[in-house]
Formats: C-alpha cells, structure tokens, sequence
C-alpha cells in the first residue's frame, strides 16, 4: 500500500504532492509496485488537530475528479463518512479509518452499505493528544481485544467479513516498547483479521536508531519484513519501490528454502 498524502503537515510528506504533482506520484507509485494506493487529506500525525470534511474534500478534488483513470485501485484515508463516501462514488475500494469507525457514527453502515472494504485501526485517544504518556497493563491484549470488538461492530454493520482489515496502529498512542510488542504479536492479530501494518518512517526508528525522519528506511524495512513474516498482509509504505523489493527478495529466499524440502 504506496502513501499519498495530500495535506500541509503531514510528518513525512507534508506538502509535497497537490495536483499535477500528487498525479505524477501516483503513477510512480504504481510503476514502483504499490498494488493499492492509500490517499489523505488529513494528518493522523502526533499532535495532529482534526480537518473538516469540507477541506478534506477540497484538498483531494484533483485526484477524485480523474479516480478512474488512476492505475491501481485508491484507499482513502479518512475518518469522514462525508469523505468516504464521496471517494467511493467517485471510485475508491477501501476506507482507511484510523478511528476505527468510532469518529463518525455513519462510517460503518455507509462502509456496508456500500459493499466496500475497510481498515479498523487501533489508536489511543486522537492524533492531538495520543502520544501523551500512553499506558496500557497489556498493550497488545487491549488492542487485540479492541480490533476484534470493531470487527464485531462492522459485521453488525453490514460489512463482510472477507472486506475487514485491522491495524494495530503502530506509533498511535503507543511507546517505543510498545510497539515493538505489538510487531512481535502480529500473528496473534492476523487471527483476528488481515492485518495491516504501517511503519513507514515512523517515529519509533528515531528512537530506536537516532534517524532523522529522512534516515528511516533500513528500520521501516526490517520492520515491514518483521511483521509480514508474522502474518501481515499488507505493509502501508512510503517507499515503496524499496519495500517491495525488500518483499520480493524476502519470499523468493523462502520459495527457495521450501524448494529444497
């Protein structure tokens, strides 16, 4: 899943890409090997205030206008039912709900309604307040058993099954041990549902390895191939031409080694 992020403050891309220019990445996305394309208009990054719809909208008019032309299938990225169902109208597959549907009372029924997919992602408190001093007694029991309770509610919804991601939201309102917790757990949500796991430059490396926002991808990498050998099915990248390189080479080495009895 190649990030497109069309917003002013994003942590690592911010005002990168408007227009002609988030067009332009989005075919380089694709030639570079994303098999979906996650597109925002609001920053989930720590300390984050929330955007209304209105300027969600007004932020990714330019690539919903030409949704059909794009050449791989689009997710938006958004908490925003208004939102979401616009981008579905205009042709999007896949809801990126970093509130688990819990911050718009009509994400999950329109998610059904629609016979769309979406991604429940786990976050304590809000982008503007989640990384101020999270605790949990057992961090990936709760965010397990928080996964599996949004699953619960999209079913009831009217969400299929087989179109239910989760996300254990790495970096959302988590510590450095956390989660790493959480990525060496990633088995125990994958039985929960397909997982999708963003690590993508995060802020944990800067701990982690004392990178700057710039210097991240060896740890991004490692990461992604840490959790995918525990069961992801999807790794939300920045690089992505990097990171499916790295999965390529990752399961060509496993082919070979079953090969060989």
């Amino acid at each position: 899943m190649g990030i497109l992020n069309v917003t002013p403050d994003s942590f690592s891309d911010g005002g990168e890409y408007s227009q002609d220019a988030a067009h332009a990445r989005l075919a380089e996305l694709a030639a570079d090997g994303a098999a979906i394309v996650d597109i925002g208009a609001e920053s989930t990054r720590p300390g984050a205030e929330a955007v209304p719809g209105q300027e969600q909208l007004r932020r990714l008019a330019p690539l919903l206008e030409t949704l059909q032309s794009h050449p791989v299938p689009l997710s938006i990225d958004t908490s925003s039912a208004q939102v979401a169902g616009v981008a579905l109208d205009a042709g999007a597959v896949l809801v990126n709900d970093v509130r688990a549907g819990l911050g718009d009372p009509d994400m999950l029924p329109l998610v059904g309604e629609r016979g769309a997919a979406i991604c429940l992602t786990h976050m304590r408190g809000t982008p503007a307040d989640m990384q101020d001093d999270p605790r949990y007694e057992d961090v990936v029991g709760e965010v397990e058993d928080f996964l599996a309770a949004r699953r619960a509610a999209a079913l009831d919804a009217g969400v299929a099954a087989e179109r239910i991601l989760i996300d254990p939201g790495i970096g959302f309102g988590k510590t450095l041990e956390h989660n790493l917790s959480l990525l060496s757990a990633i088995g125990r949500f994958a039985a929960v549902a397909p997982v999708v796991v963003g690590v993508s430059r995060k802020g944990m490396f800067g701990q982690l390895l004392d990178r700057d926002v710039t210097e991240r991808l060896g740890g991004s990498l490692s990461a992604a191939l840490a959790a995918v050998g525990r069961g992801a099915s999807i790794v939300r990248a920045h690089d992505v031409r990097e990171t499916a390189d790295a999965l390529r080479t990752w399961r060509a080495i496993g082919d070979a080694a079953r090969g060989h009895g």
